[in-house]
C-alpha cells in the first residue's frame, strides 16, 4: 500500500503494548482525517477533527440509560462505513469489559441474528437503521440505542465507549485466558 502512496507517515515506534489499542488507532484515524481536511477531500457525513472531538466529549458526559449499563449482550449494527465500526465497537467492547457482542450489518440483522435480541439485550445502531427494524427490536423485547447522524451531528464512534464499566478486576490490557 505504501508504494502507491506520494508520502507515508511511518509510526511503527508508537505501536503500544496493550492488546486493546484504541489510542494508536483513535491517532492514526485523527491524522488522517486531519489530512483530509486540509486537502479539503473530507467526505461527505465526516466530522471534522474540530467537530469529532467534541462528539467525543459530548459522548463521555452524556449519562447512559440504566438498561444499557446494565444489559447482558450488545449488538452492534450498521451500513456503509459505519459497518465497520460496529466491527470495531463490538471488538473493543469485548475486550475491554469482557461483555457478549456481536456485529452485523443493519439489514442482514433483521433476517436471523435479531433471535439472540430480547430482555437484557441491546442493539445498538450506528447511523440512520433500515425503516421498521427499530420496531422489530422493540417487539422481541430488546434495547434500542439508536444513535442516527444527521449532517452537522454528533459522530456515532465514541457512543458505545461511554462510560461501560469493567468489571471487577479486568483489564484489557490483560485478559483472562
Amino acid at each position: 500500500m505504501t508504494d502507491l502512496a506520494d508520502e507515508v507517515a511511518v509510526l511503527d515506534f508508537a505501536d503500544e503494548e496493550s492488546v486493546v489499542q484504541t489510542r494508536f488507532a483513535t491517532t492514526a484515524l485523527a491524522l488522517f482525517r486531519a489530512h483530509l481536511e486540509a486537502e479539503d477531500a473530507l467526505p461527505e457525513g465526516v466530522a471534522t477533527v474540530e467537530d469529532a472531538a467534541r462528539d467525543a466529549e459530548q459522548a463521555l458526559s452524556t449519562p447512559l440509560d440504566e438498561n444499557v449499563l446494565t444489559a447482558g449482550q450488545f449488538t452492534f449494527l450498521g451500513s456503509g462505513w459505519t459497518y465497520g465500526l460496529a466491527l470495531e465497537a463490538g471488538l473493543k467492547m469485548r475486550e475491554a469489559a469482557g461483555a457478549w457482542t456481536e456485529a452485523y450489518p443493519a439489514m442482514e440483522y433483521r433476517h436471523g441474528p435479531i433471535s439472540i435480541t430480547g430482555p437484557g439485550r441491546v442493539a445498538w445502531g450506528f447511523g440512520a437503521l433500515p425503516a421498521g427494524l427499530a420496531d422489530d427490536v422493540r417487539k422481541v423485547g430488546g434495547i434500542l440505542s439508536e444513535r442516527p447522524r444527521p449532517a452537522r451531528g454528533p459522530d456515532p464512534r465514541p457512543a458505545p465507549r461511554r462510560r461501560r464499566r469493567r468489571g471487577p478486576g479486568l483489564n484489557p490490557d490483560t485478559p483472562a485466558t
